[in-house]
């Protein structure tokens, strides 16, 4: 879910098109991926559940842009960097790349109506959600629906098809409160503390045979292990 019902007359790209006036390739074969891919990957990605975040920036406007967003990932932790993905033609884009900041509010689970707000067509959003803009903020903070907020500076831009790689240095951590996530995936909400409740499984019937115990040497200081 990453707000395709935005509305924008904007037409910018972070990158120009390629040109169309240059000569074919004389190689018999073309490359693999040079084919238009009309693959459809919506149902693979619901199968995906991941939290819910509405991404804000400030227009040169001043006004406020935002789009709900749930194609993002951390890229690295030194330096703190993350990638949000949103559609290239929306006024969010424009807005993060023109201000060169933009702000991740990850949203609480009881702040579904909000992420339904920011994916829908409303040219009016903000005025129906509570925000704020904190000094040295990289863009509104939803503090009614965020459980934290991430303020980032844009250090890089891949377009790609309907949407863009933006790539945020987070600059500052906001938690705003002990909620749980809200999580979305199979084209539908839930909620983290009805997830992480759930029972665990029954433990199944012992195997009819044991198998000996391994002797596990201790690691040696230094050596590299999963999960350190």
């Amino acid at each position: 879910m990453t707000g395709t019902a935005e509305t924008t007359t904007s037409t910018h790209s972070t990158t120009s098109p390629p040109s169309t006036t240059s000569t074919p390739s004389a190689a018999p074969d073309a490359a693999p991926d040079a084919a238009p891919n009309s693959t459809d990957i919506r149902p693979l990605m619901a199968s995906f559940p991941s939290g819910v975040g509405v991404v804000t920036a400030l227009g040169t406007d001043s006004a406020p842009r935002g789009m709900t967003c749930s194609s993002l990932a951390s890229v690295a932790l030194d330096p703190a960097t993350l990638v949000v993905c949103l559609r290239t033609a929306g006024p969010t884009l424009r807005a993060a790349l023109d201000s060169g900041h933009f702000a991740l509010n990850l949203l609480h689970e009881d702040a579904r109506t909000v992420s339904d707000l920011f994916a829908s067509g409303s040219t009016d959003r903000f005025a129906h959600a509570e925000w704020r803009l904190p000094l040295g903020a990289a863009g509104p903070h939803l503090t009614e629906a965020a459980l934290a907020v991430a303020d980032c500076t844009v250090v890089h831009a891949v377009e790609i098809g309907d949407h863009t790689a933006v790539f945020g240095r987070v600059t500052r951590v906001t938690h705003t409160d002990g909620r749980s996530p809200l999580l979305y995936g199979r084209r539908r909400y839930a909620r983290w503390s009805a997830a992480a409740s759930a029972p665990a499984p029954e433990a199944g019937p012992p195997p009819a045979r044991a198998l000996p115990a391994l002797a596990v040497p201790s690691p040696l200081e230094g050596e590299a292990r999963v999960g350190s």
